[in-house]
């Protein structure tokens, strides 16, 4: 199910992905607040259409203002343990991991995902970017369903 949200100009283009943040000490007072601040915070979303006729509104966040967007919960690309990579099944992240300069850390640590919580596998995408994991973690890369 899509909303409609304000978000900053730039990211204001289908397929754009991001993850919610909360609201700003700079949101105080601004007449556009209830239609900006609607969203999850810590979620992830995916731009899925711009509102047409649309003026780009002034915004003490984003410096080029913000547009009327629709967004709908994105899946969040993720390295989980293989024994439970298979997809339709939960899943959780295997852990924090301190080498931030791997390819698979993103993966690892994903934007828009808790290590406490279990996902849906939506997807099994395969091996991750990484040639081995310094944790020695057998790790499968997945697409984790977006929460309703």
């Amino acid at each position: 199910m899509s909303n409609v949200s304000l978000v900053g100009a730039r990211l204001a283009e289908p397929g754009t992905e991001f993850v919610y943040q909360g609201p700003s000490s700079a949101c105080e007072g601004c007449p556009y607040r209830s239609q900006c601040l609607n969203l999850t915070e810590g979620k992830r979303y995916k731009v899925t259409e711009v509102r047409e006729n649309t003026q780009i509104l002034d915004c003490a966040v984003h410096d080029t203002g913000v547009r009327a967007v629709e967004v709908e919960p994105a899946s969040i690309p993720a390295n989980v343990p293989s024994k439970s990579a298979y997809s339709g099944s939960k899943a959780k992240l295997a852990g924090p991991c301190p080498h931030s300069e791997c390819p698979s850390h993103p993966l690892c640590e994903p934007l828009g995902a808790d290590f406490e919580d279990e996902y849906q596998i939506q997807d099994v995408v395969g091996d991750p970017p990484h040639d081995y994991c310094k944790l020695d973690r057998d790790l499968t890369q997945v697409e984790l369903a977006p929460e309703e």
